[in-house]
């Protein structure tokens, strides 16, 4: 399976694509899109929707996987992570393609076994866990690849229990 993973945000939105299958995965791509915090809200939610219909052309994912946004204190940042996310959702939801939100918690506890894990955590973890020398950077990349990882290893676990739990509502 192919995963791009999606750590959104106005300024930079990191993206990763891992291919592999739960327990194995292996880098594709990763980078980041950077949108100049000047640049009308407009302006800058077009360059992220070209960037990343630019990378599922490009990688052909089969699921996307996104960061979940949670409350900050900072309404300002929440509304522009909300905003890029939702960009990505459209752009995948145009496809067809699954969509995935998983928390930053269940990303951390997925890639490190901690979902109290920091971020250089989860950079170390994600360069050994895809054999790179070294962590990706900045920070939203390796999140990307983290939310990436997360899905391939889940998504099966979690159809599985979708399967089951709709047999035992069956009449």
């Amino acid at each position: 399976m192919r995963v791009l993973g999606v750590d959104p945000g106005l300024t930079r939105c990191g993206l990763g694509v891992v291919e592999g299958s739960p327990g194995r995965a292996e880098l594709v791509a990763v980078g980041v899109v950077r949108t100049p915090a000047a640049d009308a809200l407009g302006h800058r939610l077009v360059a992220l929707e070209s960037a990343v219909e630019d990378w599922l052309d490009r990688y052909r994912p089969e699921a996307v996987a996104i960061e979940r946004v949670f409350s900050q204190a900072n309404v300002r940042t929440v509304m522009g992570t909300a905003q890029a996310g939702a960009v990505a959702i459209t752009c995948a939801a145009r496809r067809g393609l699954p969509v995935v939100l998983h928390t930053p918690s269940e990303v951390k506890a997925a890639v490190t076994g901690s979902g109290r894990a920091d971020k250089d955590q989860v950079g170390a973890m994600v360069a050994r866990l895809l054999r790179l020398d070294s962590p990706p950077r900045p920070a939203d990349a390796a999140d990307a690849l983290a939310l990436a990882i997360c899905h391939l290893w889940r998504a099966p676990a979690q159809a599985r229990l979708a399967g089951a739990v709709a047999a035992v509502r069956r009449p």
